[in-house]
């Protein structure tokens, strides 16, 4: 990539993460079924302004939710987070249809939940076996629209999300309804999971390309399981990209000044961005 490209690029996402995102693309709200059989989930969908059909992009929230901590029990579109609206953002200005899913609100939990509580998260919340279903259920969604070509539709999870995706893009995972991968999806990015589950799981695959993106100096996972992982997968030939960002924390691609104060959080955001667009404009793009 020559370095105008580049600069093009970056400069994109800093104006994105600025805050720049006008209240006139607030994304629409959708109402979908869980392949769980009982929930309705509600999604937020970033369009495009070109004219479809579009590639698509599911979008799988971690363990705070979706909504801002400012949300003030008002749970809504206009009230997704900063990460979610610049990543959704991003994905529909590059043509590609954004779908990002609620998972916990629907089940009674829109606030999501705090740091360090992962052994005391109710089941019905599972990233396991019930989370999945709801990204299977927006896959759904998004095949019966005609905007969307149904063969090119993408996973990106964020930290628990990241963890529903590795779950979900297992072979055997029983919810799919057909064999993988031929309704499942077609790539996929998860940054910052953790990655213990998968690595005590013996020859774990997933049926289509993975890119995870790990900070080292995480403090609520472990990026050096998921390297290991990583190292073990590709050892297979399974097809598992894997990043590991020196000095970024978790939740690096935060856009407040929080975190974009630290260099090596703003560095480890501008190169996901990069890389995102790359792997998925590989897989997605026809």
């Amino acid at each position: 990539m020559n370095r105008f490209i580049r600069g093009w690029y970056l400069l994109s996402a800093l104006a994105l993460m600025s805050g720049m995102v006008l209240a006139a693309d607030v994304p629409e709200t959708v109402v979908f079924p869980s392949r769980d059989g009982k929930t309705q989930i509600k999604g937020f969908l970033f369009k495009p302004e070109k004219p479809g059909p579009y590639p698509a992009v599911v979008m799988l929230h971690g363990r705070a939710g979706p909504y801002s901590s400012l949300a003030q029990g008002v749970y809504t579109a206009e009230t997704l987070t900063m990460r979610h609206k610049m990543w959704g953002a991003f994905w529909a200005e590059r043509g590609y249809l954004a779908l990002h899913v609620d998972s916990f609100g629907p089940r009674g939990f829109p606030q999501g939940f705090p740091k360090n509580s992962y052994r005391d998260r109710p089941s019905e919340v599972s990233e396991q076996d019930v989370r999945p279903l709801d990204a299977y259920g927006a896959l759904d969604y998004l095949r019966q629209r005609n905007d969307v070509v149904p063969d090119r539709v993408g996973l990106l999870g964020w930290s628990n999300g990241g963890m529903t995706l590795l779950s979900a893009l297992a072979q055997d995972f029983p919810g799919m309804m057909q064999p993988a991968p031929a309704r499942g999806f077609r790539a996929a990015i998860a940054l910052y999971p953790s990655c213990r589950i998968q690595s005590r799981q013996s020859g774990y695959r997933p049926y289509a390309p993975l890119l995870i993106l790990a900070a080292a100096d995480d403090d609520e996972v472990s990026p050096l399981i998921c390297r290991d992982f990583a190292a073990e997968a590709r050892g297979r030939d399974v097809d598992l990209d894997f990043v590991l960002y020196e000095g970024a924390h978790h939740g690096y691609d935060d856009p407040g000044r929080t975190k974009q104060s630290h260099p090596h959080n703003r560095a480890a955001t501008q190169d996901s961005l990069l890389r995102a667009d790359r792997f998925f404009h590989k897989h997605l793009q026809p």
